[in-house]
């Protein structure tokens, strides 16, 4: 059995020399969704004088629109809040559609790097035919963890952790229902969550490093933490290269 340590030290010997392209795989999955990134949201601020609605996406203001407060304010408003409600829903969906698709060819790039491969970034891209299954999966897992939270918080981090495996397993076997990959990563990860946990715990110290850095050293955070995070993967689905 490896601890945190061995999948640490597997993903710095797979990103010697290819740490640029993990790097830049990891802005793209960021950007596009692939890593839980926030999409887009409506932001409706109301003070003394006057009142703005904007559309926001990655952080930056895509549509927004001010007003002074006047007798016409209220259905000015209405009629922009609800053109900006038609595009930000709109957008959420590609986005999160995009998203479970990216996440997929995203665990597929590392699992490559971990077996010692050289993936290119089309690997992030490589799942487009499958959308829907990777979007279902996406939705049914966000579901399922939030339906356990409602019992309480604990069994709801036990379940995030239990759906941890399904976009690898979806990355190797494309095949499969979103209910299957799912069930698999149940399996898989029976006995296993709590040393996902301890790896992930063993980055803290980086993580608290990258504050200092504005973020910055998230760059390299990131593919660090996904390539361990693959090698993890190959030990408990027993796939794994001999050799680590």
């Amino acid at each position: 059995m490896k601890y945190a340590d061995d999948f640490r030290r597997i993903a710095r010997e797979v990103l010697q020399g290819k740490w640029l392209m993990a790097v830049l795989a990891g802005v793209i999955a960021a950007l596009l969704g692939g890593l839980g990134s926030e999409g887009p949201e409506i932001k409706l601020n109301i003070d003394a004088s006057h009142a703005d609605v904007s559309f926001e996406y990655a952080g930056q203001t895509i549509l927004s629109a001010s007003e002074g407060l006047n007798s016409g304010l209220g259905a000015l408003l209405a009629g922009i809040a609800t053109y900006i409600a038609i595009v930000a829903i709109a957008l959420a969906v590609l986005f999160f559609v995009l998203g479970s698709v990216i996440a997929v060819g995203y665990a597929r790039f590392n699992l490559l790097q971990v077996d010692g491969g050289t993936p290119s970034l089309d690997a992030l891209f490589a799942y487009f035919r499958n959308w829907k299954t990777t979007a279902v999966t996406r939705f049914l897992r966000t579901l399922y963890v939030l339906l356990w939270s409602l019992l309480f918080i604990i069994p709801g981090i036990i379940a995030s952790y239990s759906y941890a495996m399904t976009d690898y397993i979806l990355a190797e076997h494309p095949e499969l229902t979103a209910g299957e990959a799912i069930e698999r990563s149940k399996e898989m990860m029976a006995g296993n969550r709590f040393r996902l946990f301890c790896l992930q715990f063993s980055f803290i110290g980086w993580s608290i490093l990258c504050v200092f850095t504005f973020g910055i050293g998230n760059l390299w955070l990131t593919p660090y933490k996904q390539a361990a995070a693959a090698a993890f993967y190959r030990e408990v689905s027993g796939t794994e290269r001999i050799g680590y």
